[in-house]
């Protein structure tokens, strides 16, 4: 199965210009055990660039799958200084609980049909996993320094990496504005 790896511009994330055309991520809702993070970022939907300015818990910088059903997706990304100190507080306790209820939107600019698209997705539907360990550790880290890749706002990085729940969920996928498909992410125990 083919990994999807995107590196997402956090300046065209935070300052959009239309006359652009990189990738941009975001994280649209966080919420790790019972701590749900902020949608406190105001940034333009690449798809709707003329619309109200869309509110995001992070703007990504990268985000990574491997492609198979139980393969995590790894997130980097810049959040809020509120978003931060919830974050460093999980960072820095035991968690009573690492389930993760997430949504997120990347955009793809589309050269033949002249737009952006989303080309990796949760199709504005809640996924559901698990903060993955490494070594007995939770892939889950916040920088305590500000980015300097975006001054303002105030933003500071975030690392994460998400194992599906036992359950089968969509994951949705496009190569184009109009070449889209759905996978298949987590596997269901009986």
């Amino acid at each position: 199965m083919a990994a999807l790896s995107y590196d997402c511009s956090v300046e065209q994330g935070f300052n959009f210009v239309k006359d652009v055309q990189d990738i941009v991520g975001h994280i649209t809702s966080l919420k790790i055990g019972d701590t749900e993070l902020s949608a406190d970022i105001g940034v333009t939907d690449p798809t709707d660039i003329s619309g109200d300015k869309v509110s995001v818990v992070g703007v990504m910088s990268g985000v990574f799958w491997e492609g198979g059903y139980a393969h995590g997706i790894t997130f980097d990304a810049k959040v809020s200084n509120t978003n931060q100190t919830n974050l460093a507080g999980l960072t820095l306790n035991t968690l009573d609980s690492t389930e993760v209820t997430f949504q997120f939107n990347v955009y793809k600019y589309d050269n033949a049909n002249k737009k952006y698209y989303k080309c990796f997705h949760a199709n504005e539907s809640d996924l559901s996993g698990l903060v993955e360990t490494s070594g007995g550790d939770l892939v889950l880290t916040i920088d305590t320094q500000p980015s300097m890749e975006v001054r303002n706002p105030l933003n500071f990085h975030m690392n994460l990496s998400i194992m599906p729940a036992e359950s089968e969920q969509d994951l949705h996928v496009a190569v184009s504005d109009t070449d889209k498909f759905v996978k298949k992410w987590g596997v269901p125990i009986s």
